[in-house]
């Protein structure tokens, strides 16, 4: 019997990429505060939070496995999160600006009626063109960067600015989904 799975997030890029391989799906966002401690430890951070997020929406089901994530970007052993206002997307995107930088996201699995969980993180780099100006005013008055951690999409306008990436795509866009397989398969959830 296939159990049902909710994905405690109200992304819509996680969304997309779930119908994409064809999973059905329910989605109950999590309310946890991601307040997150000062750490360098960013791949656990992630995986923590994935994990809160999952637990907490767990306890409103018998049965199913629930799918929780988080993305982070790092520069510099800072982290960037979804800019609060078009100046802190601004800042964001001129820090990026011809820079390296780290994508982590952890995903977080938890069987509701038994409590197993297990929870790992995803990492890849990605290394931005040199932005001008107006690049960046035009892709903030676009609306694009305002729900994003770093300030930007790959998916969307934003892969405009991306000269190089090294590891998974789709971590870059929220959730690693080669990772996400592999800790389906963990829970006897074969999606080929």
């Amino acid at each position: 019997m296939l159990k049902s799975l909710i994905l405690a997030s109200a992304s819509p890029r996680r969304q997309e990429l779930l119908n994409q391989i064809g999973l059905k799906f329910i989605t109950d966002p999590s309310d946890i505060d991601e307040d997150m401690p000062a750490t360098a430890d960013f791949g656990n951070l992630v995986a923590e939070l994935a994990l809160r997020k999952a637990l907490a929406v767990s306890g409103k089901y018998e049965n199913g496995i629930i799918i929780g994530a988080d993305t982070i970007v790092v520069l510099d052993n800072e982290i960037f999160g979804k800019p609060a206002d078009r100046s802190c997307a601004r800042k964001m995107l001129s820090r990026l600006s011809g820079c390296w930088h780290s994508v982590f996201t952890g995903v977080a699995l938890v069987d509701a009626a038994t409590s197993h969980s297990i929870n790992q993180f995803e990492e890849s780099q990605v290394k931005f063109k040199n932005l001008t100006e107006s690049e960046i005013q035009n892709y903030i008055d676009s609306g694009e960067p305002m729900d994003k951690a770093g300030a930007y999409g790959i998916q969307g306008k934003g892969a405009l600015f991306v000269e190089k990436i090294c590891g998974d795509y789709y971590n870059i866009v929220g959730l690693p989904l080669f990772r996400l397989n592999n800790m389906l398969k963990s829970f006897g959830i074969n999606l080929l």
